[in-house]
């Protein structure tokens, strides 16, 4: 039996969020505001017999097995990851893929919901997917959130779609945390981000990306000489500095386009750039299309999102 799961329930709309001291915000906290990362919605699957659930391409989901084990079939990689009771499985691409038991199983599904212009580039560092055992050490949050997702779904009440969007909050970054951790992460902002003279940067250049930072300062703040930081930077991220400055500009551009009324101009100096020309021509080579057309082109139809490691161009327009 295959059954085809297309939409999930209406996305809860962003509760305000407990704020801590900008100064107090890790790189990891910065670059997770920036792609607007929020819990969606949670469904609960339970089957007493031989199953396929199909989840399309699109959604940015994670399952946590409840009981019994299923399979998980990834179908762009072409593979598939046995999960048991206690796993988790990320899949933070959104790639088509589908959950299998073969005998009495549950599990639970959440849903994702980041600015894709944003995250995209960024999250391309990750795998297609990420397993959590829930039978190692260390995991037992994985169980009492697996617990609190469940009473959230069987038995609701006031603020359940709050709770619900924390609680998925929590579970995209402990997956995150455990899969750099193990040693297979390979370069990018997350390690980068947990990196000692590294964070405090990305932590910047995410908060403000709009200051007109140089190498030589961001070098200071890392206390590195500036041929130390570039090279680290640049081997942790696989790009260079000044790179990296003007993917999160764009990608903080397109979020402004979409979200509030400014005129083009005026996010132009928002981002950091001193010509609305400038602008335009780098957003155009970014993202496929001008920005005053950003919000009137179909995604499919925008350009195709540059990873991390991607040639972009600086605030002046210019090819590096």
């Amino acid at each position: 039996m295959t059954v085809k799961l297309h939409n999930f329930a209406e996305t809860p709309p962003m509760a305000s969020r407990v704020q801590t001291q900008p100064d107090e915000l890790d790189a990891l906290s910065e670059i997770l505001n920036a792609i607007h990362l929020r819990g969606g919605t949670v469904t609960h699957q339970s089957n007493e017999y031989s199953v396929q659930i199909a989840y399309p391409a699109g959604a940015r989901l994670v399952h946590i097995i409840e009981h019994g084990s299923a399979s998980l079939r990834l179908e762009k990689e072409n593979s598939t990851l046995v999960l048991h009771a206690g796993d988790l499985v990320l899949v933070p691409h959104g790639e088509a893929h589908a959950l299998i038991s073969y005998a009495p199983a549950s599990w639970v599904t959440g849903t994702f919901i980041v600015e894709d212009a944003v995250a995209d580039p960024l999250l391309s560092v990750l795998p297609a997917s990420i397993v959590i055992r829930g039978g190692e050490n260390d995991n037992g949050w994985l169980r009492l959130s697996l617990d609190l997702l469940l009473a959230e779904v069987t038995l609701g009440g006031p603020g359940t779609q709050v709770m619900v969007s924390r609680i998925l909050d929590l579970l995209f970054i402990h997956a995150l945390r455990a899969w750099s951790a193990d040693g297979t992460a390979s370069p990018g902002w997350l390690t980068a981000a947990m990196d000692s003279s590294l964070g405090p940067v990305l932590s910047a250049i995410h908060r403000n990306p709009e200051q007109q930072w140089t190498v030589e300062g961001l070098a200071l703040r890392a206390n590195l000489s500036r041929s130390a930081f570039a090279g680290r930077f640049s081997r942790l991220l696989g790009t260079s500095p000044i790179a990296y400055i003007a993917e999160r500009r764009l990608g903080r551009a397109a979020y402004l386009l979409r979200s509030t009324a400014d005129p083009v101009g005026q996010i132009a100096v928002q981002v950091g750039y001193t010509s609305e020309a400038a602008f335009s021509r780098a957003f155009r080579r970014r993202f496929g299309v001008p920005p005053r057309r950003w919000n009137t082109t179909p995604p499919a139809k925008r350009g195709t999102t540059n990873s991390v490691g991607d040639k972009v161009y600086p605030p002046d327009g210019r090819e590096e």
